[in-house]
């Protein structure tokens, strides 16, 4: 029952997608319906072959919204990157505190009566801030994706004109766009354009844009959701900080968040490594989301590549990472309990003297890392 469960599911979300028009989500999600286990390897190679011979196209945009991208007017390059529906090829994992607060974004919208009833609107901006990799983009789409609307993303290289002086004009028109669409924008790498105004080394006009920005956010109305995100929170102005009514911080991944990150990854695409998500999970601890996954798929093409285990390239995931003394020690000490190493090769991944390993071993000592 639960396969025809399973099967159901995805023949109605496939079913939804392919109505949408979009065929660059199709192709995405048989993409990964052919990686799922359990299916004959025939299905499976049929279904790549079949997306082998239909390259991705893009799509336009689906009905209802007519008006025109807004471009720029030099280049003529469209100014906005659109999700009609977002798609997120694997759930997204976050600590409780930022998953709340997405959560909590999403069920104001869904709960607007209340809302409204009480003399209250939903949140209007959101800024998400944090390092690269931690899965700023990826909670923007997971929080589209749940209000059925579309992302739209702007794509501040393409603002930001040969001509400084249309820069403005261009953030002003699609500020404008996005305002007369029900959707969700996201406006990516905001500290491009909301630097410091009293930063010296910044000319006239991008002082300019944060005055522009300013005023929209001011103005945005509680109809749409605008979602700015920023690798680096100190370069903002101070006045667009106060703009901004809910302030989202991201943070690298913890030791339990890697571990569920691990779980969901390896249940996708790899389900042979989920006895190294105990080990992965402490070593990879100070990586983002996006440098786990690069170096354990970077470990896996390896492995194609030159035929030795898969094992191999992921206990050298371990020796190419700086640890502490304790963290060497627990690692050594998973690897052997675990079953993924003896002590010996337990010592020579992890520099630990095989007599710490077997008094850790022997005594069922857990470190406090």
């Amino acid at each position: 029952m639960g396969d025809n469960d399973a099967l159901e599911r995805d023949f109605v979300h496939l079913a939804r997608v392919a109505l949408s028009g979009r065929t660059q989500d199709v192709q995405t999600y048989l993409h990964r319906i052919a990686k799922r286990r359990g299916l004959s390897k025939e299905f499976s190679a049929g279904l790549i072959d079949l997306l082998r011979k239909n390259p991705t196209r893009s799509s336009p945009l689906r009905k209802g919204m007519e008006k025109a991208l807004p471009t720029d007017t030099d280049s003529r390059f469209q100014l906005l990157r659109v999700e009609e529906m977002p798609f997120l090829q694997m759930e997204p994992v976050y600590s409780g505190q930022v998953q709340s607060t997405l959560s909590r974004l999403v069920e104001e919208r869904q709960n607007l009566g209340v809302l409204l009833e009480a003399g209250l609107e939903p949140t209007r901006t959101v800024l998400f801030s944090g390092p690269p990799g931690v899965g700023k983009t990826l909670g923007a789409r997971w929080v589209a994706r749940e209000l059925g609307l579309p992302l739209m993303i702007l794509d501040l290289s393409a603002v930001m004109s040969s001509y400084l002086g249309r820069t403005g004009s261009n953030l002003r028109h699609v500020l404008d766009y996005a305002k007369s669409i029900d959707c969700v924008l996201l406006l990516d790498e905001l500290d491009a354009i909301a630097k410091r105004r009293d930063d010296s080394g910044e000319i006239g006009e991008l002082k300019r844009l944060v005055t522009v920005l300013l005023q929209q956010l001011d103005d945005w109305p509680s109809s749409g959701l605008l979602i700015a995100a920023t690798n680096h929170s100190d370069l903002l102005d101070p006045a667009v900080w106060r703009r901004f009514e809910q302030l989202v911080d991201f943070e690298l991944p913890k030791e339990a968040e890697i571990r569920a990150f691990l779980d969901a990854l390896f249940e996708e695409v790899a389900p042979d490594l989920s006895a190294w998500v105990d080990i992965l999970s402490l070593s990879l601890i100070g990586r983002s989301y996006s440098d786990i996954e690069r170096e354990i798929t970077l470990a896996r093409r390896s492995a194609a590549l030159k035929g030795k285990g898969i094992d191999h390239y992921i206990s050298q995931l371990v020796t190419t990472h700086e640890h502490s003394k304790q963290e060497r020690i627990e690692i050594a000490v998973r690897l052997v309990r675990n079953g993924l190493a003896t002590q010996r090769k337990a010592h020579e991944i992890t520099g630990v003297a095989r007599d710490t390993i077997r008094t850790h071993l022997k005594n069922d000592v857990v470190l406090e890392i």
